[in-house]
Protein backbone atom coordinates (compact mmCIF):
# COMPACT_ATOMS: atom_id res chain seq x y z
CA UNK A 1 0.00 0.00 0.00
CA UNK A 2 1.35 3.33 -0.89
CA UNK A 3 0.34 6.34 1.18
CA UNK A 4 1.04 9.63 -1.37
CA UNK A 5 0.66 13.40 -0.66
CA UNK A 6 -0.93 15.21 -4.07
CA UNK A 7 -2.07 18.82 -4.73
CA UNK A 8 -6.07 19.40 -5.37
CA UNK A 9 -6.64 22.80 -7.01
CA UNK A 10 -9.87 22.85 -4.51
CA UNK A 11 -8.45 21.76 -1.44
CA UNK A 12 -4.50 22.09 -1.81
CA UNK A 13 -2.13 19.78 -0.02
CA UNK A 14 -3.94 15.94 0.38
CA UNK A 15 -3.17 12.31 1.74
CA UNK A 16 -4.02 9.65 0.23
CA UNK A 17 -3.48 5.97 0.08
CA UNK A 18 -3.06 4.22 -3.35
CA UNK A 19 -4.74 0.79 -4.01
CA UNK A 20 -4.71 -0.41 -7.58
CA UNK A 21 -5.25 2.72 -10.13
CA UNK A 22 -7.25 4.43 -7.59
CA UNK A 23 -6.22 7.45 -4.84
CA UNK A 24 -8.44 7.12 -1.95
CA UNK A 25 -8.16 10.50 0.13
CA UNK A 26 -7.63 10.05 3.73
CA UNK A 27 -7.37 14.16 4.68
CA UNK A 28 -10.16 14.13 6.59
CA UNK A 29 -8.73 11.81 9.09
CA UNK A 30 -5.01 12.97 8.67
CA UNK A 31 -4.16 16.49 7.46
CA UNK A 32 -0.30 16.23 7.02
CA UNK A 33 1.90 13.28 7.04
CA UNK A 34 3.37 14.55 10.48
CA UNK A 35 0.12 13.89 11.75
CA UNK A 36 0.48 9.90 10.37
CA UNK A 37 3.84 9.61 11.37
CA UNK A 38 2.84 10.55 15.39
CA UNK A 39 -0.64 8.23 14.89
CA UNK A 40 2.05 5.51 13.62
CA UNK A 41 3.93 5.40 17.27
CA UNK A 42 3.75 1.99 18.68
CA UNK A 43 0.88 1.15 15.56
CA UNK A 44 3.29 -0.89 13.37
CA UNK A 45 1.76 -4.21 14.26
CA UNK A 46 -1.43 -2.68 13.04
CA UNK A 47 -0.97 -0.18 10.51
CA UNK A 48 -1.71 -1.99 7.55
CA UNK A 49 -4.93 -2.98 8.55
CA UNK A 50 -5.71 0.61 10.01
CA UNK A 51 -5.26 1.84 6.57
CA UNK A 52 -7.37 -0.84 4.59
CA UNK A 53 -10.00 0.58 6.96
CA UNK A 54 -9.77 4.06 5.78
CA UNK A 55 -9.73 3.07 2.02
CA UNK A 56 -13.16 0.87 2.99
CA UNK A 57 -14.77 4.11 4.50
CA UNK A 58 -12.77 6.77 2.02
CA UNK A 59 -16.08 8.30 -0.43
CA UNK A 60 -13.67 10.87 -2.01
CA UNK A 61 -11.25 9.29 -4.68
CA UNK A 62 -10.10 10.09 -7.92
CA UNK A 63 -7.59 7.82 -10.73
CA UNK A 64 -3.64 7.33 -10.37
CA UNK A 65 -3.78 8.65 -13.80
CA UNK A 66 -5.46 11.94 -13.01
CA UNK A 67 -2.15 13.37 -11.73
CA UNK A 68 -0.24 15.33 -13.93
CA UNK A 69 3.06 15.76 -14.80
CA UNK A 70 3.02 18.93 -15.39
CA UNK A 71 2.65 20.43 -11.71
CA UNK A 72 -0.10 23.08 -12.99
CA UNK A 73 -1.89 24.36 -9.93
CA UNK A 74 -5.27 24.11 -11.87
CA UNK A 75 -5.04 20.57 -11.82
CA UNK A 76 -4.10 17.92 -9.56
CA UNK A 77 -0.79 16.56 -9.40
CA UNK A 78 2.08 14.81 -7.43
CA UNK A 79 3.91 16.65 -4.16
CA UNK A 80 6.70 14.89 -2.26
CA UNK A 81 5.85 13.01 0.47
CA UNK A 82 7.21 14.71 3.46
CA UNK A 83 6.11 18.29 4.93
CA UNK A 84 7.39 19.00 8.42
CA UNK A 85 10.13 16.53 8.06
CA UNK A 86 13.94 16.68 7.43
CA UNK A 87 15.70 14.42 5.23
CA UNK A 88 18.95 12.75 6.53
CA UNK A 89 21.31 10.99 4.81
CA UNK A 90 23.91 8.05 5.57
CA UNK A 91 27.00 7.83 3.30
CA UNK A 92 29.50 5.15 2.16
CA UNK A 93 26.89 2.11 3.25
CA UNK A 94 27.59 0.47 -0.15
CA UNK A 95 31.35 -1.25 -1.42
CA UNK A 96 31.18 1.41 -4.77
CA UNK A 97 30.20 4.01 -2.70
CA UNK A 98 33.44 3.84 -0.70
CA UNK A 99 35.56 3.33 -3.88
CA UNK A 100 33.66 6.31 -5.69
CA UNK A 101 34.67 8.58 -2.54
CA UNK A 102 37.92 7.36 -3.19
CA UNK A 103 38.56 7.70 -6.36
CA UNK A 104 37.33 11.72 -6.33
CA UNK A 105 39.06 12.52 -3.68
CA UNK A 106 42.23 14.44 -4.37
CA UNK A 107 44.13 13.16 -1.20
CA UNK A 108 42.83 9.19 -1.79
CA UNK A 109 40.02 9.35 0.47
CA UNK A 110 41.27 7.42 3.27
CA UNK A 111 38.67 9.02 5.45
CA UNK A 112 35.84 7.37 3.40
CA UNK A 113 37.63 3.94 3.54
CA UNK A 114 37.78 4.23 7.21
CA UNK A 115 33.86 4.89 8.18
CA UNK A 116 33.13 2.21 5.72
CA UNK A 117 34.01 -0.03 8.45
CA UNK A 118 33.63 1.66 11.45
CA UNK A 119 31.07 1.32 14.30
CA UNK A 120 29.69 5.05 14.18
CA UNK A 121 28.19 5.52 10.14
CA UNK A 122 28.41 8.96 8.44
CA UNK A 123 25.44 10.74 8.82
CA UNK A 124 24.65 14.82 7.37
CA UNK A 125 21.66 16.57 7.26
CA UNK A 126 20.16 16.40 3.44
CA UNK A 127 17.24 18.93 3.50
CA UNK A 128 14.70 20.59 4.92
CA UNK A 129 11.04 19.28 4.12
CA UNK A 130 9.77 22.24 2.34
CA UNK A 131 12.80 22.52 0.10
CA UNK A 132 11.94 18.69 -1.05
CA UNK A 133 11.45 18.07 -5.23
CA UNK A 134 8.88 15.73 -5.65
CA UNK A 135 7.78 13.40 -8.63
CA UNK A 136 7.92 15.50 -11.91
CA UNK A 137 9.76 18.83 -10.46
CA UNK A 138 13.19 19.72 -11.05
CA UNK A 139 15.98 18.46 -9.75
CA UNK A 140 19.14 21.05 -9.58
CA UNK A 141 22.89 20.50 -10.65
CA UNK A 142 25.51 23.60 -9.13
CA UNK A 143 26.67 25.87 -11.79
CA UNK A 144 29.67 26.10 -10.03
CA UNK A 145 30.36 22.22 -10.33
CA UNK A 146 32.23 20.74 -13.09
CA UNK A 147 30.45 16.80 -11.85
CA UNK A 148 27.00 16.38 -10.60
CA UNK A 149 25.53 13.12 -10.62
CA UNK A 150 22.41 11.83 -8.81
CA UNK A 151 22.51 9.13 -6.12
CA UNK A 152 20.00 6.37 -6.34
CA UNK A 153 18.89 5.71 -2.73
CA UNK A 154 15.72 3.49 -0.75
CA UNK A 155 14.59 5.73 1.93
CA UNK A 156 13.19 5.19 5.41
CA UNK A 157 10.51 6.67 6.44
CA UNK A 158 10.91 7.03 10.55
CA UNK A 159 8.13 8.27 13.07
CA UNK A 160 9.00 10.18 16.10
CA UNK A 161 9.96 7.04 17.98
CA UNK A 162 11.95 6.16 15.82
CA UNK A 163 10.23 3.26 14.48
CA UNK A 164 10.64 2.39 10.73
CA UNK A 165 7.11 2.39 9.30
CA UNK A 166 7.87 2.30 5.22
CA UNK A 167 10.22 2.89 2.41
CA UNK A 168 10.06 5.97 -0.51
CA UNK A 169 12.55 6.61 -3.54
CA UNK A 170 15.17 8.85 -2.84
CA UNK A 171 17.95 11.05 -5.26
CA UNK A 172 20.63 12.50 -3.38
CA UNK A 173 21.97 14.60 -5.80
CA UNK A 174 25.76 15.12 -5.34
CA UNK A 175 28.58 17.65 -6.52
CA UNK A 176 31.29 14.75 -7.06
CA UNK A 177 33.78 17.24 -7.48
CA UNK A 178 33.18 19.97 -4.95
CA UNK A 179 33.37 17.00 -1.82
CA UNK A 180 36.28 15.79 -3.74
CA UNK A 181 38.29 18.89 -3.50
CA UNK A 182 37.86 18.62 0.48
CA UNK A 183 35.74 16.20 2.73
CA UNK A 184 35.15 19.44 4.42
CA UNK A 185 33.07 20.84 1.79
CA UNK A 186 30.32 18.16 2.07
CA UNK A 187 27.59 20.30 2.69
CA UNK A 188 28.05 22.31 -0.18
CA UNK A 189 28.44 19.21 -2.42
CA UNK A 190 25.07 18.00 -0.87
CA UNK A 191 22.93 20.75 0.28
CA UNK A 192 21.80 23.19 -2.34
CA UNK A 193 18.55 23.90 -4.30
CA UNK A 194 16.57 21.36 -5.47
CA UNK A 195 19.34 19.24 -4.05
CA UNK A 196 17.28 16.80 -2.70
CA UNK A 197 13.73 14.84 -4.54
CA UNK A 198 11.45 11.74 -2.97
CA UNK A 199 8.60 9.75 -4.03
CA UNK A 200 6.21 9.16 -5.73
CA UNK A 201 5.24 7.83 -1.99
CA UNK A 202 5.54 5.96 0.83
CA UNK A 203 5.38 2.38 0.70
CA UNK A 204 3.52 1.37 3.88
CA UNK A 205 5.70 -1.56 5.75
CA UNK A 206 6.90 -1.15 9.40
CA UNK A 207 9.81 -3.42 9.16
CA UNK A 208 13.26 -3.67 10.90
CA UNK A 209 15.34 -5.28 8.11
CA UNK A 210 15.85 -3.91 4.27
CA UNK A 211 13.50 -4.32 1.90
CA UNK A 212 14.73 -6.90 -0.36
CA UNK A 213 14.42 -5.37 -3.88
CA UNK A 214 16.40 -4.11 -6.62
CA UNK A 215 17.33 -0.42 -7.37
CA UNK A 216 17.39 1.11 -10.56
CA UNK A 217 18.60 3.85 -12.25
CA UNK A 218 17.76 5.66 -16.08
CA UNK A 219 19.32 8.88 -17.36
CA UNK A 220 18.13 10.56 -20.83
CA UNK A 221 19.43 13.00 -22.73
CA UNK A 222 17.34 14.69 -25.66
CA UNK A 223 15.18 11.17 -25.51
CA UNK A 224 18.45 8.93 -25.44
CA UNK A 225 19.60 6.96 -22.61
CA UNK A 226 23.15 8.33 -21.49
CA UNK A 227 23.66 5.70 -17.87
CA UNK A 228 21.87 3.26 -17.20
CA UNK A 229 22.30 0.88 -13.71
CA UNK A 230 20.81 -1.41 -11.04
CA UNK A 231 21.51 -2.50 -7.17
CA UNK A 232 20.48 -4.60 -4.67
CA UNK A 233 19.53 -3.41 -0.95
CA UNK A 234 21.23 -6.57 0.03
CA UNK A 235 24.48 -5.03 -0.68
CA UNK A 236 24.31 -2.23 2.02
CA UNK A 237 26.26 -2.71 4.57
CA UNK A 238 24.65 -1.47 7.14
CA UNK A 239 21.36 -2.61 8.94
CA UNK A 240 18.29 -0.04 9.46
CA UNK A 241 18.27 -0.26 12.70
CA UNK A 242 21.95 0.68 13.42
CA UNK A 243 21.42 3.86 10.78
CA UNK A 244 18.46 4.88 13.12
CA UNK A 245 19.85 3.96 16.09
CA UNK A 246 22.89 6.44 15.37
CA UNK A 247 20.92 8.97 13.94
CA UNK A 248 17.97 9.50 17.00
CA UNK A 249 21.07 9.19 19.91
CA UNK A 250 20.93 12.61 20.42
CA UNK A 251 18.40 14.21 18.33
CA UNK A 252 14.78 13.99 18.30
CA UNK A 253 12.12 14.20 15.67
CA UNK A 254 8.57 15.52 16.43
CA UNK A 255 7.16 15.34 13.42
CA UNK A 256 9.08 12.17 12.05
CA UNK A 257 11.97 12.08 9.69
CA UNK A 258 13.24 10.73 5.97
CA UNK A 259 16.43 9.37 6.24
CA UNK A 260 18.19 8.43 2.75
CA UNK A 261 20.25 5.00 2.71
CA UNK A 262 23.07 5.85 1.02
CA UNK A 263 23.95 4.70 -3.24
CA UNK A 264 25.45 1.80 -4.59
CA UNK A 265 25.27 3.31 -8.35
CA UNK A 266 28.08 5.81 -9.39
CA UNK A 267 28.05 6.26 -13.19
CA UNK A 268 31.50 6.63 -14.43
CA UNK A 269 34.35 9.33 -13.68
CA UNK A 270 33.30 10.94 -17.18
CA UNK A 271 29.73 11.35 -16.67
CA UNK A 272 28.04 14.60 -15.69
CA UNK A 273 24.83 15.96 -15.73
CA UNK A 274 23.38 18.51 -17.75
CA UNK A 275 20.06 20.71 -17.88
CA UNK A 276 16.90 19.00 -19.08
CA UNK A 277 18.70 15.75 -18.47
CA UNK A 278 15.71 13.34 -17.01
CA UNK A 279 16.45 11.06 -14.38
CA UNK A 280 14.21 7.93 -13.44
CA UNK A 281 14.38 6.42 -10.30
CA UNK A 282 12.43 2.96 -9.76
CA UNK A 283 12.28 0.88 -6.61
CA UNK A 284 10.40 -2.32 -7.49
CA UNK A 285 7.77 -2.43 -4.53
CA UNK A 286 7.46 1.31 -4.41
CA UNK A 287 7.56 2.92 -7.56
CA UNK A 288 9.40 5.48 -10.29
CA UNK A 289 11.04 8.86 -9.35
CA UNK A 290 10.63 10.63 -12.46
CA UNK A 291 12.65 14.09 -12.45
CA UNK A 292 14.39 17.11 -15.19
CA UNK A 293 17.64 18.64 -14.50
CA UNK A 294 18.02 22.28 -13.76
CA UNK A 295 20.78 24.84 -13.16
CA UNK A 296 21.09 26.09 -10.09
Amino acid sequence: MILIRYFDPDSGAQLGLIDGETIYNISDRFSTLGGWLRYSIGATASLLDEMRGLIAQSANTLPVASLKSDLDPNHPHWLPPIDEQDVWAAGVTYERSRNARQEESIDGGDVYARVYGAERPELFFKARGRDVVGMFDRVGIRRDASWSVPEPELALVINPALEIVGFTVGNDMSSRDIEGANPLYLPQAKMYTASCALGPGILIQPSESWLDTTIHITITRGGQPVFAGEVSTARIVRTPRDLVEHLGRALSFPHGTILLTGTGIVPPNEFTLAAEDEISIHIEGIGTLHNTVKIV
